[in-house]
């Protein structure tokens, strides 16, 4: 294990200036969040922007959950040692040079760069909830890290009203030089509030580890979300999955092996951590699924009999108060996890979340029964996103802080690829005609909101098998004294 350097004790700064720390903080996970919403309104429109086909102009999607992907764990490794605070500040200057060269983009070609550069920011998240673990006072932790953790919810669902706004009012460009204006926000005050956390492993960066797990994730993830547009049985799809089992197979077996890893699978094993992140994969699956039927009943024509007939900028109004709801949950996701433990409150949102799709599966036919239903499930996802930073804190060295968290990001996004893959294929094959166009069927929104809830109660079981209240006690290497960094 590598020496840990810090010069701070465990109390943090003074409580003054916690409240400035966590608001700057969770204000950079919203903006990064926003991000990965800004071309939903577009995607209809991006072949005739861009002039490029359909197929192609999906590209502008993959290449920022492919870009994130190999960032998350890469940048949180990198943080644990060079600097929380510095690769924050890495992470939000991609963001920024990704927006503007989406802004200035007239084609495909440009735009899949700048969003593969916004995709590289995704490490926000977890290197905000790590920088929070190094600063705060204890009693200040579980509401921070927990508003912190749901700022990825909150995002999405406060951005696509604010992105069909702009996109119906505006050129297409101003959602990515509004983008890349908060960007510039959060890069100041991060400059201006947060200090660069004291506590880092000085070693050498594991490059071959990192390269492997970029190539298998790439592969494995190429699969998911491309293999309903290439063909799940095709050669393409199959190869790619394959390629995927044999380059982490690999990759694990070299971690295993050298002294300093990208990733310490053996501390990943441990009961809590394991768990954690698969209930973190199969919550992922359970969470995106209300992003992808909600705003698709809230727009079909009302000729089906189920659409309700909506603009995307209606639709995306019905669906922000999720993203308030969310951020209202997390000090009671704190809460419950200081009462009971963060098994608990993860256990309790897999109940909340579940019981949300099993109400929509009955209630779809007015924006109140959306609204009630997404409300319902977005205060589960709020109370169980915020239960699993504390779980995965409470069982990894100080040392490995960022690189769990940012595992534990990555895991999520596994889950809502899978869930992106899987809803595609019930939705494209359950379907009706109207007219010329093709359009899925209510039983197709029926049956994804059962492997929903479905998946919520499997992370439920999941959870059940985590340690008890006590959910055990950071540790951390030991300590040299080194100077932290002055901003």
């Amino acid at each position: 294990m590598s020496h840990v350097s810090t010069a701070a004790g465990a109390s943090g700064p003074p409580r003054a200036k916690a409240g400035p720390i966590v608001a700057v903080l969770a204000l950079g996970g919203i903006v990064v969040s926003l991000m990965q919403t800004l071309v939903i309104p577009l995607l209809p429109q991006l072949p005739h922007l861009l002039g490029s086909s359909p197929g192609d102009t999906t590209w502008a999607v993959t290449a920022t959950l492919l870009a994130a992907a190999v960032a998350t764990p890469v940048i949180g490794r990198l943080g644990d040692m060079y600097g929380k605070r510095r690769m924050l500040l890495v992470s939000l200057v991609l963001l920024i040079v990704g927006s503007a060269v989406a802004g200035l983009s007239d084609s495909l070609p440009p735009m899949v760069v700048g969003r593969a550069l916004q995709g590289l920011a995704s490490g926000v998240i977890p290197l905000g909830i790590s920088i929070m673990r190094d600063e705060l006072p204890v009693e200040r932790l579980g509401a921070a890290t927990a508003l912190m953790s749901a700022s990825l919810g909150v995002g999405g669902a406060l951005g696509l009203p604010a992105a069909a706004f702009l996109a119906e009012r505006a050129d297409w460009h101003m959602l990515f030089w509004t983008s890349a204006g908060m960007g510039v926000l959060a890069t100041v005050l991060v400059l201006l509030i947060v200090p660069e956390s004291p506590v880092r492993t000085p070693g050498r960066f594991d490059l071959l580890g990192a390269a492997g797990l970029s190539a298998g994730l790439v592969c494995l993830l190429l699969a998911v979300s491309k293999g309903a547009d290439w063909g799940w049985t095709g050669g393409l799809t199959l190869g790619l999955f394959a390629a995927a089992v044999i380059v982490l197979a690999a990759w694990g077996w070299w971690e295993l092996r050298t002294r300093e890893p990208l990733v310490d699978l053996r501390t990943t094993v441990r009961r809590q951590v394991l768990l954690t992140n698969i209930a973190s994969v199969v919550f992922g699956v359970a969470m995106f699924a209300m992003s992808l039927v909600l705003p698709q009943l809230l727009q079909l024509p009302k000729a089906t009999g189920y659409g309700l007939g909506r603009s995307m900028l209606a639709a995306g109004l019905v669906m922000a108060p999720t993203g308030l709801v969310m951020m209202a949950a997390a000090p009671f996701s704190a809460r419950i996890s200081a009462a009971r433990g963060p098994k608990v409150t993860l256990m309790a949102g897999a109940v909340v979340v579940a019981a949300g799709y099993g109400v929509g599966i009955v209630l779809m036919s007015a924006i109140w029964q959306l609204v009630l239903v997404s409300c319902v499930i977005g205060a589960g996802i709020g109370l169980a996103y915020g239960a699993m930073p504390a779980l995965i804190m409470g069982a990894v060295p100080v040392s490995e802080t960022a690189a769990a968290n940012s595992l534990n990001t990555l895991m999520r996004s596994i889950g809502t690829s899978m869930c992106s893959a899987v809803a595609g294929v019930v939705l494209s094959h359950m379907t009706i005609t109207l007219g010329p166009a093709t359009v899925p069927s209510q039983n197709a929104f029926r049956v994804v909101m059962v492997i929903s809830a479905a998946g919520a109660l499997i992370a439920l079981a999941v959870a059940a098998f985590l340690p008890g209240r006590r959910v055990g006690t950071p540790t951390s290497s030991p300590v040299v004294t080194e100077p932290a960094e002055t901003h």
